[in-house]
């Protein structure tokens, strides 16, 4: 019996998200603060235990059913080039990854800025959205897809211009705790770690999109 690593990280954040909303201990230690890491000399975990925290239900369901809707598609491709296991390894060197990496620019930007706080898995569900993106960015049977909220069908690559367009809204609204600019620097993660890892799908991307009619 194989363990789904998918199920494995929703459970995981579901859980510790949950719990944090009733224990500000733990939501302190584990937030994303630029401006305490700075000064501490460490706590660089907060990197990634911030990508297990989430606002509210909204943020945490939104960013675990994209994380859901998107994963197995990257995590078959890679284990069916790489192996079962080796593909279970760059599956999470991608999330986790993407979670780390997407935090880096908003800690330097905001390391003297004692207020500034951010959490959630949003850098890493975008590194798996965009990988998804690139390697399927049409849907085969020619009618999109269903993505929560957008009731109507949409094709992958668009969606993923609409998920860009709100994150750049909503950064610069700044009116919450969610790491909105995460989402671009997850999703640049994430399409160059994929190209890497996957020789030939950038063109391949360009081909498909170019064909596609509206």
């Amino acid at each position: 019996m194989h363990l789904n690593p998918v199920l494995i990280l929703i459970g995981l954040t579901v859980l510790i998200s949950v719990y944090a909303w009733s224990n500000a201990e733990l939501l302190r230690a584990w937030i994303l603060q630029p401006y305490v890491m700075a000064r501490s000399g460490g706590q660089w975990y907060r990197f990634l235990t911030s990508g297990f925290l989430h606002a509210d239900w909204a943020h945490l369901l939104f960013n675990m059913f994209a994380f859901y809707s998107f994963s197995p598609v990257v995590l078959n491709t890679l284990a069916e080039r790489y192996g079962s296991t080796a593909g279970v390894g760059l599956f999470l060197l991608l999330y986790l990854g993407g979670i780390i990496v997407s935090d880096l620019p908003t800690y330097f930007r905001h390391r003297d800025d004692p207020d500034y706080r951010s959490l959630g898995a949003s850098g890493g569900v975008a590194s798996v959205l965009f990988a998804s993106i690139l390697l399927f960015p049409v849907n085969a049977n020619g009618g999109g897809i269903i993505i929560f909220p957008i009731p109507v069908p949409i094709q992958p690559f668009l969606f993923g211009f609409l998920y860009l367009g709100y994150s750049y809204y909503m950064g610069r609204r700044r009116g919450d705790n969610i790491n909105h600019d995460a989402h671009f620097y997850g999703a640049l993660y994430g399409v160059l770690l994929i190209a890497a890892l996957v020789p030939g799908v950038v063109p391949e991307f360009f081909r498909q999109v170019s064909n596609y009619r509206f």
